[in-house]
């Protein structure tokens, strides 16, 4: 039988701890609660020894799929009237992914030591971000942790949904890419140089093209292994530069700006704002802290200042639509002339999930129309290059009865 170790407040709020032999958690608790005394946490000091083929399943790493089936479990189960415990414990004995199982049942045993879900869920930020956590934290002190469980499910459903409509739209347009840089790379490096080997034994003087072509080709074949460590270490450089808040800010201004990204990047960030929003909102978050949740949903440290003056403007007893207003590249007039006409009528939560969902298929039309202009574009500059490298490569032929002579 394991033992636990404990930490509790005893009448006089002084911090001690102990041991308990045997049992099972839940029997820990009540012991410690029977010495008169308020446990702070309780864990098991001695757990056995798992063998090693089942730790490397262990992965902390948990599939946003099984948070989402998590989360929806145990809303239906508050819904229906089944205690927190009792509904962790169910959700735990359906739940097959091993990292998931673990996080779950820790999760569970911190709750029945006396700790609120919402402290629970913020032990695990890579799994529950700051987000979620604030709004299970407004659920419990509101009384309506199920409800606000639900609108989780279905934002994180709504999130993915989105996120898999942009990631398959634009990836034909990356294998497209991809593939033309492949042919390119092998036309130079492996067809080229022994192309070339017909012509140097009739001698004669090549096509100025040709010859260009030609002497790519030589160039990359003796120094493309030095280009190659130069492009690994630019990738990582860059890749660092970009984790740091200055680098990120760089990367961001120069996508804002470019034509036809910078309005999609733009119209996807207002829709996880509008609609995180309007979700912290009816969650019965307070306006002030709702919009520093909803702040880091966009994603975008440029944007996400247009927020940040719009709070403090907030705090200073201004309107919601005027601080908005200061930025037109993240909200449109229309959609500040919306949030104000709710802010009057006392709808704003329902006013900007709404928007949210009209302006996700208008986000969903220019990506369309993004992906219309690339396949096109990408096909152009392939056949452009491609086509080119071979003309190269025939002129020679056309003038092969000269160089036989």
């Amino acid at each position: 039988m394991p033992d636990f170790f404990y930490e509790a407040l005893d009448a006089f709020g002084k911090k001690v701890s102990g041991t308990i032999s045997g049992g099972t958690r839940a029997a820990a608790i009540e012991h410690v609660y029977e010495k008169g005394l308020h446990p702070i946490s309780i864990e098991e000091s001695s757990k056995p020894t798992e063998p090693v083929a089942e730790k490397k399943l262990f992965s902390r790493t948990i599939p946003q799929s099984a948070v989402e089936t998590f989360i929806r479990q145990l809303a239906n189960l508050l819904t229906a009237g089944v205690p927190l415990g009792r509904s962790l414990e169910i959700v735990i004995r359906e739940t097959t992914h091993p990292a998931a199982n673990r996080t779950w049942n820790e999760i569970r045993n911190d709750v029945m030591g006396g700790s609120s879900l919402a402290n629970a869920l913020a032990k695990w930020p890579k799994t529950f971000s700051p987000v979620y956590v604030a709004m299970v934290r407004g659920g419990e002190a509101g009384g309506f942790l199920n409800l606000v469980l639900e609108q989780i499910a279905d934002f994180r459903a709504r999130e993915e949904a989105l996120a898999g409509r942009v990631k398959a739209a634009l990836i034909y347009p990356a294998i497209l890419a991809v593939l033309s840089f492949g042919v390119l790379l092998f036309m130079l490096v492996f067809f080229i140089p022994r192309f070339t080997n017909i012509f140097a034994d009739f001698g004669g003087s090549l096509p100025q093209l040709t010859l260009i072509i030609v002497g790519f080709s030589k160039f990359l074949v003796r120094y493309g292994i030095f280009f190659l460590i130069l492009a690994i270490i630019a990738g990582i450089t860059v890749k660092k530069a970009l984790s740091l808040e200055k680098g990120r800010r760089v990367y961001e201004r120069i996508s804002l700006k470019t034509p036809m990204l910078g309005r999609l990047l733009s119209r996807f960030a207002m829709v996880r704002f509008c609609r995180m929003l309007g979700t912290l909102l009816s969650a019965g978050v307070p306006l002030v802290n709702a919009l520093t949740i909803a702040r880091e949903s966009i994603g975008n440290f440029t944007l996400s200042d247009t927020v940040s003056i719009a709070s403090e403007n907030v705090k200073s007893g201004s309107s919601l639509a005027r601080g908005l207003g200061t930025s037109t590249h993240l909200f449109p007039p229309a959609v500040v002339e919306m949030v104000a006409i709710s802010e009057e009528s006392g709808n704003l939560d329902k006013e900007l999930i709404r928007i949210s969902s009209a302006y996700e298929g208008d986000l969903e039309r220019q990506l369309r129309m993004l992906v219309a202009v690339l396949e096109p574009l990408l096909l152009f500059i392939m056949a452009a290059i491609v086509g080119t490298v071979v003309i190269g490569m025939l002129l020679p032929i056309f003038t092969l009865q000269d160089l036989v002579r």
